[in-house]
């Protein structure tokens, strides 16, 4: 066999391959340890969109129920009596919050499970491959 450099391993000493098995393996746990950093940040972005989206949903409910609740009640109040103009508003917000709030759920869904994935399936890759190396 030769090695990358163009050594044969047979003229180098075991010692001296434990030691770059014991690099090799160090820099492959160096780089998963990578992998499963920008793998969680991915999945906080998204986690944050979810998040910001039921957040933001919920701020603009109560900003525009406040002023617009007050001229729908108003604009009823004329056709049918003031408490059923209220009544009929506040069904109608609370439609929008729970639509809002399912959009949010589901994209907060689309996140998956918070677990780095790809790293945890590199990882056993890594440990079958090293398993099947001569001893």
């Amino acid at each position: 066999m030769t090695a990358p450099d163009g050594n044969h391993l047979r003229e180098r000493s075991t010692g001296h391959l434990v030691k770059e098995l014991s690099h090799q393996v160090t820099t492959l746990a160096r780089l998963e340890i990578q992998l499963a950093k920008a793998e969680m940040a991915e999945k906080g972005r998204m986690a944050g969109l979810g998040a910001g989206m039921l957040a933001g949903g919920a701020v603009a409910g109560l900003l525009a129920l406040g002023a617009f609740s007050a001229f729908l009640v108003l604009a009823l109040a004329g056709a049918m009596p003031a408490w059923l103009a209220a009544l009929l508003v506040a069904a109608l917000w609370a439609g929008l919050a729970a639509v809002l709030a399912w959009q949010g759920k589901e994209k907060l869904g689309e996140m998956g499970p918070p677990v780095p994935e790809d790293t945890v399936e590199s990882v056993k890759e890594d440990i079958e491959w090293l398993k099947g190396q001569p001893r």
